[in-house]
C-alpha cells in the first residue's frame, strides 16, 4: 500500500508541474459552463404526447386524431387526471400532454372550454417548440371542424411548463456539459497519460518495478479520479450559484450517479490506451469515440427521438447519453432515484464490461 500511494503522489507531482495540462483539467471545465451556447434548435418528431380529457366528445376525439396523425406527435396514452399525466411525467413516460377542461365541447358555447399543454421544460428550447406545434395543429383543426358559430379563440390552448417554468436554457445544458467534461477529463487524459509511458519506454521500467501491472493501472487512474471529483463540485456549485440552476433531486444520488460514470470512463480511457502505441493516436482515437459521438448521440445538443432510427440506436452505446438523461432527472425534474434505475442499471454493466475488457487486453499486452 506505500508503494502504492507512493506511486500515486508521484502521478500527482507529474500533473501539477505541467501548467498547461492543469489549465486543461480545471479551466475548460470552467470556461465550458459559463461560455456554453443554447442549445441548437431542431425539428420536433415522435413527442410521447398524453391526453386528458374528462369527458370525451367527438370534437375533443377529432383534435386527438389531428395531434397524432401529424408527424410530429405520437399519442400514447389516455389519461383520467393531470395528475396521472404529471406522474407519467416523472416516470419518463411522455414528453407532452395535451389536457381538455370539463365538458368541453358543451362549454364552447359559453365560453368556459379550456386546454392545457403541459410540457417538459428541463429542455426549453424543445418544449417551446413542442408546445408551439401542437398550439397550431389545435388553432387549425377547431377551424376546420367547430361549427361558425363558436369563436376559434374559445379553444386557445394555456401553456404550462413543468420543471423549468422561467424557460433558463441553462438547465439544458449543464447536464451536457457534466457528461462531456467528466467524459474527456477521465478518457482522453486518463488513456493519453498510459500511452505516453509506453511511448517513452519508462513503462517497462515500471513493470520491472515490485508493483504490479494492475497497481500501475490504478496509481495512474487515481488522479484523474480526484481531479474529475473536482470538476464535478465545480460545476455543480457554478450552476447553483451563477447559472441559478437547482439541484432539486437528490445530491447523494447524482454523486452517486457521477461516480460510476467517472469510471464507465477510466475503463474507456484503459481500453484506448490498449488499442494505441502513441499519443496522438490516443487522442485521436479519443476525439472521434467519445467527443463527437457525446456530442452529437447523447441528446446534449440534438434529441435522441428526432434522429433516425440507426443512429437512435447506436446512441444506446454511448454512455453519456445515459448519464445525462440521469442527471435532467435528479438534479431537474428532481424525481427519486427508482425513476433513474434504467440509466443506473445500463452504466453499471457497461463499466463492469470496460473494465473486464480493458484489463484483459491489458494483460495481454503485458504478457
Amino acid at each position: 500500500m506505500k508503494q502504492f500511494l507512493s506511486f500515486v503522489r508521484k502521478e500527482f507531482y507529474h500533473i501539477f508541474r505541467d501548467r498547461r495540462t492543469m489549465l486543461i483539467l480545471l479551466g475548460m471545465p470552467v470556461v465550458q459552463i459559463v461560455l456554453f451556447g443554447f442549445a441548437i434548435t431542431n425539428d420536433v418528431r415522435n413527442v410521447r404526447t398524453a391526453v386528458v380529457c374528462p369527458s370525451p366528445d367527438v370534437l375533443t376525439r377529432r383534435i386527438t386524431d389531428r395531434i397524432d396523425a401529424s408527424e410530429y406527435f405520437d399519442v400514447t396514452c389516455r389519461l383520467p387526471s393531470p395528475q396521472e399525466a404529471e406522474a407519467a411525467f416523472r416516470r419518463g413516460e411522455i414528453d407532452m400532454a395535451l389536457v381538455f377542461g370539463p365538458d368541453f365541447a358543451g362549454g364552447l358555447y359559453t365560453g368556459s372550454s379550456s386546454v392545457q399543454l403541459m410540457a417538459d421544460a428541463t429542455d426549453p428550447n424543445m418544449a417551446t417548440l413542442q408546445s408551439g406545434y401542437a398550439a397550431s395543429i389545435i388553432a387549425e383543426a377547431s377551424r376546420e371542424l367547430l361549427p361558425p358559430d363558436v369563436r376559434v379563440s374559445s379553444i386557445t390552448p394555456h401553456l404550462r411548463l413543468l420543471y423549468n417554468p422561467r424557460m433558463q436554457s441553462a438547465y439544458n445544458f449543464v447536464p451536457g456539459v457534466m457528461g462531456l467534461i467528466l467524459m474527456l477529463l477521465c478518457a482522453m487524459m486518463t488513456s493519453i497519460s498510459i500511452v505516453r509511458e509506453k511511448e517513452t519506454g519508462t513503462m517497462e521500467v515500471l513493470l520491472v518495478s515490485p508493483m504490479k501491472p494492475l497497481h500501475i493501472i490504478l496509481a495512474k487512474a487515481v488522479p484523474y479520479f480526484t481531479l474529475s471529483c473536482v470538476n464535478l463540485l465545480t460545476i455543480l456549485l457554478l450552476s447553483v450559484f451563477v447559472l441559478g440552476v437547482p439541484v432539486a433531486g437528490s445530491l447523494v444520488g447524482l454523486m452517486a450517479v457521477s461516480l460510476l460514470f467517472i469510471c464507465v470512463s477510466l475503463a474507456l480511457g484503459l481500453l484506448i490506451s490498449t488499442l494505441t502505441h502513441t499519443q496522438v493516436a490516443a487522442m485521436l482515437v479519443s476525439g472521434l469515440v467519445l467527443l463527437m459521438p457525446t456530442m452529437l448521440l447523447s441528446g446534449m445538443i440534438f434529441p435522441v427521438e428526432s434522429m433516425a432510427p440507426l443512429l437512435q440506436g447506436i446512441s444506446l452505446c454511448v454512455p453519456a447519453r445515459w448519464y445525462i438523461s440521469a442527471v435532467r432527472k435528479l438534479m431537474i425534474m428532481g424525481v427519486d432515484m427508482q425513476y433513474v434505475l434504467t440509466e443506473v442499471c445500463v452504466l453499471l454493466l457497461m463499466a463492469v464490461l470496460l473494465i473486464t475488457v480493458s484489463l484483459k487486453k491489458f494483460n495481454d499486452r503485458m504478457g
